[in-house]
């Protein structure tokens, strides 16, 4: 059977889905680019020679996260430019437990002058995108962001979304509208 190569594009998308497992797992400083390359199959060199560093990678990876919560948030808001469609787009992104990981990774690890100006801008561009798209001002994109990072820790704890624990009495109680 011949094998197809991947187009540069395709490869880099794997590597990030690479990334976002071995970074879910083990956080920025737990990670190393070679578990990367082993779970996407290519050899560490390789790695490299796409992203340059281990800390290059993962400031990819937290961009992909929040690239993609903005495409969701931009495909929910062309059907209806809601808080309520918007939020019902992030519960669908919950079942996705790595992307959220990954942020939750790229907060604690913003204490890191190289990565907390990305991930500060990563947070920055999805506020402005939930008031851009929405017309939501200040206080109702922060109540908007203030229940998404609750919802991302209870995701992040299997609270919520995929394989969930079952719930015990404060978790009914944050959850409860």
């Amino acid at each position: 059977m011949a094998r197809t190569r991947l187009t540069a594009v395709e490869r880099h998308e794997q590597l990030l889905r690479a990334a976002l497992t071995a970074f879910t797992t083990g956080g920025y400083a737990g990670t190393t680019t070679d578990q990367v390359a082993r779970i996407a199959g290519v050899s560490q060199p390789y790695v490299i020679r796409l992203f340059g560093t281990k800390q290059q990678l993962f400031l990819a990876t937290v961009d992909h996260a929040g690239r993609r919560i903005e495409e969701r948030f931009r495909r929910a808001a062309a059907e209806e430019p809601t808080l309520a469609s918007l939020g019902a787009a992030y519960d669908d992104l919950l079942a996705e437990r790595e992307l959220i990981t990954v942020l939750l990774h790229g907060f604690t690890a913003s204490a890191d002058p190289a990565i907390g100006p990305v991930v500060r801008d990563c947070f920055g561009r999805i506020y402005r995108t939930v008031r851009e798209l929405t017309g939501a001002d200040q206080e109702e994109a922060r109540q908007f962001l203030a229940m998404g990072m609750l919802l991302t820790c209870l995701g992040a704890m299997q609270v919520v979304g995929p394989n969930a624990v079952p719930r015990e009495p404060w978790m009914t109680e944050l959850l409860d509208k």
